[in-house]
């Protein structure tokens, strides 16, 4: 399997379904984000009341049920129908017929899924009637069910898929490691098309309990749950809990363009480092989430000056809005002044492993609309985070590259380099003509100075 490789296979992405606190499926998640839309919200799926905590980036409008055979209903956990909706959507976009696939085919098709929390909320249901005398209503699938590895079996099982079916869980990082891996797997010609991407669910009692503890999230804002997340903010207080799926289907440029298939991006480079420094805390100097940055964009075969949008972790706690704008910093040097960049999470929430796709979801849309998603709720910036976070309004702005970054529990850091197809054609921008294909700065500055898009809400 190591041997034989002469040069890698480039990959992109063409199908892309999700499931968010702001809207289900691709469209409306994209006009969520155009729209600024908040999908934090005061916990339905238990009474929150006991709670200092009491609101989510929830969906409660989503028809879990739909998803699954009824036989199946108490025996999986939430992230099984999520990571299916979102896997059926990405699929049927991209165009590819899995019933209409050869043995061989299904052999070469496999799932990669990162994941921080897995099935834990329903490990925490299932031990709940068990130690409550209620046995009878307890799933057997309980010990399967709770491993995180049958999430991506799942999904191979409803598609008939034979190929390799990962579950990657490095904490909120999970879904950028896994969305990687699978890139990894067809460039180097083990898989010829993969599903990847991330998916969460911890929103339950216990779970909610555990983040009161750490205190690490926001109880200031159960009054007003849209304005909770506030990535950037003066007066942030913590991050908000959220859940979700973000799904895509992965193939080499030549099998799309063979197919003649829509790509959205081309997965240019990627970086991943650890501070090797605390279980939850990040060091202060940002030097390793800087490394993961600057890591991804040299194996993009890029410069800084090229990246044109970055969406940021941006968690809304102190700590990490800080560090990450001075990792930014270190990472981009002057050119961190002049890159617009957000945080997803000031709109959904943290989905916890699966927050690496959906900045990546949030991406396309800044490649494939020339629509820069906004920072909502950024009021005030902290005197410490003084570069552009698309403050409170969506931009139009074309973008060649574009950079998710994503920082983790466990000192873990990772990012990914996007860049933007051509315009009309399946082929991502080839690298050998960057220069003649990125947007001139001159002409984007001169527009600008006349009122042009560059700088005008959506």
């Amino acid at each position: 399997m190591l041997h034989g490789f002469t040069s890698p296979r480039r990959v992109v992405i063409t199908g892309f379904g999700c499931v968010t606190p702001i809207g289900i499926g691709r469209e409306q998640f994209w006009e969520g984000l155009k729209a600024g839309k908040s999908g934090v919200r005061r916990i339905e799926s238990f009474d929150p009341s006991a709670f200092n905590i009491q609101i989510a980036g929830e969906i409660p409008e989503f028809d879990w049920q739909a998803q699954l055979n009824p036989k199946d209903r108490q025996h999986v956990p939430r992230t099984v129908p999520l990571a299916l909706a979102a896997a059926r959507e990405a699929v049927a976009d991209s165009g590819i017929s899995t019933d209409g696939l050869s043995l061989e085919e299904k052999r070469r098709f496999g799932v990669i899924l990162g994941t921080g929390g897995g099935g834990l909320s329903f490990t925490e249901k299932q031990f709940g009637f068990w130690f409550s005398g209620n046995a009878g209503k307890g799933s057997i699938y309980t010990i399967p069910a709770s491993t995180h590895g049958g999430l991506s079996s799942e999904l191979s099982m409803t598609f008939g898929l034979h190929g390799l079916s990962h579950i990657v869980s490095t904490g909120c990082t999970s879904s950028t490691d896994a969305i990687f891996y699978a890139a990894q797997h067809i460039a180097l010609g083990c898989q010829d098309v993969m599903l990847a991407g991330g998916v969460d669910s911890p929103i339950s009692p216990g779970i909610l309990k555990g983040f009161e503890v750490m205190k690490v999230c926001t109880d200031k804002w159960n009054h007003d749950p849209a304005r909770a997340s506030r990535p950037f903010s003066r007066d942030r207080s913590g991050m908000v809990i959220g859940e979700g799926s973000w799904v895509y289907v992965l193939e080499s440029r030549e099998s799309a363009k063979e197919r003649k298939a829509h790509v959205y991006a081309e997965i240019a480079g990627y970086g991943s480092t650890c501070d090797a420094y605390h279980r939850v805390r990040l060091e202060e100097n940002g030097v390793e989430p800087a490394r993961a940055m600057t890591l991804a964009i040299e194996d993009a075969g890029l410069s800084p000056s090229d990246i044109e949008y970055v969406n940021l972790h941006g968690t809304s706690t102190e700590l990490n809005d800080r560090i990450e704008t001075q990792a930014m910093k270190r990472a981009f040097g002057d050119h961190a002044y002049e890159i617009p960049m957000s945080a997803l999470k000031s709109q959904i929430g943290h989905p916890q492993g699966a927050t690496g796709a959906a900045g990546i979801g949030a991406t396309l849309l800044a490649l494939n609309e020339g629509v820069l998603p906004s920072t909502i709720n950024l009021d005030e910036a902290d005197p410490a985070c003084d570069l552009d976070y698309v403050a409170n309004s969506s931009r139009k702005q074309k973008v060649n590259f574009g950079l998710c970054n994503c920082i983790g529990f466990g000192s873990k850091n990772s990012a990914i380099v996007l860049s933007r197809p051509e315009p009309g054609s399946t082929a991502s921008l080839d690298r050998l003509a960057i220069e003649s294909a990125k947007f001139d700065k001159e002409e984007e500055q001169a527009f600008t100075e006349l009122g042009g898009f560059a700088t005008e809400p959506y």
